[in-house]
């Protein structure tokens, strides 16, 4: 890979950005991170259009977009729930994509030359119960990415998406153990993921050798998918 690529993660202070962003800088990518976290390259909230944006001019260039960052939302049943859990859940893991999108994407189109890999989840496709909204926002990250792969096909910019089944990252301290022991069941490899496992998929998507794939989803679940 071309050494003078930069790539963008966020959420890549810790889980999988965390793992994509060492797993990119073996293959000589500049590789930074925007995270709330204080081992951030850049301390942002993706919910901040503004504060994106800035952060964006002073980055300059990218190549490539991993869009890591996300909550699990309520972790209880959808009745149980409240409109601002769901507000937070959406306005993190969908607009938080949507944003770094629109605040990254331009200068790859311009330059013609582009990876985005978003992350969603199996949750996207299956719907976890006890994470309606979880499971929601990351079918909505499902969708926006085949309709950027389809408006950006022709500029050089390819747009795919990974959907991970249970992975041993932090998040999974905040999802209920009941729920969690529930969606891990559901792997026929009987184990987790684990975050370098994902982090190579990535980097795949993020490479000159993906060059005919846009608008997809890749599932990296232990076989849990059955579709």
């Amino acid at each position: 890979m071309n050494s003078q690529r930069t790539a963008v993660i966020t959420g890549g202070a810790s889980g999988l950005g965390e793992a994509a962003a060492a797993r990119l800088r073996t293959d000589g990518v500049r590789t930074v991170t925007l995270d709330l976290a204080e081992t951030a390259d850049h301390r942002v909230d993706i919910t901040d259009e503004a504060a994106l944006g800035a952060v964006a001019e002073l980055i300059g260039p990218v190549d490539i977009l991993v869009t890591s960052a996300g909550i699990v939302g309520p972790s209880k049943p959808l009745l149980e729930t409240t409109t601002a859990e769901w507000q937070r859940t959406i306005d993190v893991n969908l607009f938080g994509t949507i944003s770094a999108i629109r605040a990254f994407a331009p200068g790859m189109v311009e330059r013609g030359w582009g990876r985005i890999v978003t992350i969603a989840s199996m949750a996207g496709k299956d719907g976890n119960p006890g994470l309606s909204a979880y499971s929601a926002t990351k079918a909505g990250v499902i969708a926006l990415t085949k309709s950027l792969g389809k408006e950006l096909a022709t500029t050089g910019v390819l747009v795919n998406s990974i959907a991970p089944a249970v992975i041993a990252t932090p998040l999974n301290a905040d999802t209920d153990p009941e729920v969690l022991a529930h969606i891990t069941s559901l792997i026929p490899m009987k184990r987790v993921g684990r975050p370098e496992e994902v982090a190579e998929l990535i980097a795949w998507l993020c490479s000159d050798a993906v060059s005919f794939s846009t608008g997809a989803v890749y599932d990296i679940s232990g076989g849990r998918a059955t579709y």
